[in-house]
């Protein structure tokens, strides 16, 4: 598995993420899950179904691995976001945002930056192990099924749902080029806005994002 060190460097690479725009994924990923878990189990049921068929069709090996697995749940819960996830292999194969809670046969526990890492294949999970960035409960074999079952897949999340998206395919690469600079100007733009702008913004952002948990 790669490394997020390494891919940085990497400049020839379109589709490999600098820090700063992983930062902007990370925020979007949480915002997604506090949005998600807003929208109640029907309607978040329907984007998580559209999600994984939008996978599906990127990734049809690994996706008929997991249909061929045992039916199991994992709950995948980053800490540091509003709520978790809980995938289900299997036939009946499912992916619902659920309480970090919610009972599960394997549970993978870790920050979402090192979580979406984890599931893009750019750094190994012993690794994040033994750094104590990552943990895990249960059911071990579940866990190493799925790593095998990723492994090798070249996984871009945003990407792959980017590339759905018509359009969006070509803008993608051009805003990860540019996270930088537009993280820079929101920072400056808060700054230097008045008070109750700025309040508004931590606000909106507090709504979107959810409370934190955990680290």
């Amino acid at each position: 598995m790669r490394d997020p060190g390494f891919m940085v460097q990497d400049q020839a690479n379109e589709t490999a993420p600098d820090p700063r725009a992983r930062d902007v994924e990370v925020q979007l990923t949480r915002a997604g899950l506090g949005f998600a878990r807003r929208l109640g189990d029907r309607a978040g049921g329907l984007l998580f179904d559209r999600l994984l068929r939008i996978l599906e069709a990127r990734h049809p090996r690994a996706f008929t691995a997991l249909g061929e697995l045992p039916d199991a749940r994992l709950l995948i819960d980053p800490v540091d976001a509003p709520a978790a996830l809980l995938l289900r292999v299997g036939p009946g194969l499912a992916l619902r945002v659920c309480d970090r809670t919610a009972e599960a046969e394997a549970t993978v526990r870790g920050p979402c930056a090192r979580l979406l890492d984890l599931l893009e294949g750019r750094i190994d999970g012993d690794a994040l192990f033994f750094r104590r960035e990552l943990s895990i409960e249960g059911d071990t074999a579940l866990i190493l099924a799925l790593r095998n079952t990723l492994d090798g897949e070249e996984m871009d999340l945003f990407g792959d749902v980017a590339a759905a998206a018509g359009p969006l395919r070509h803008a993608l690469p051009v805003a990860r080029r540019n996270a930088g600079r537009a993280l820079d100007l929101l920072a400056t733009a808060r700054r230097f806005a008045p008070p109750p702008v700025r309040w508004g913004m931590a606000v909106l952002e507090r709504r979107l994002i959810g409370p934190r948990q955990g680290a």
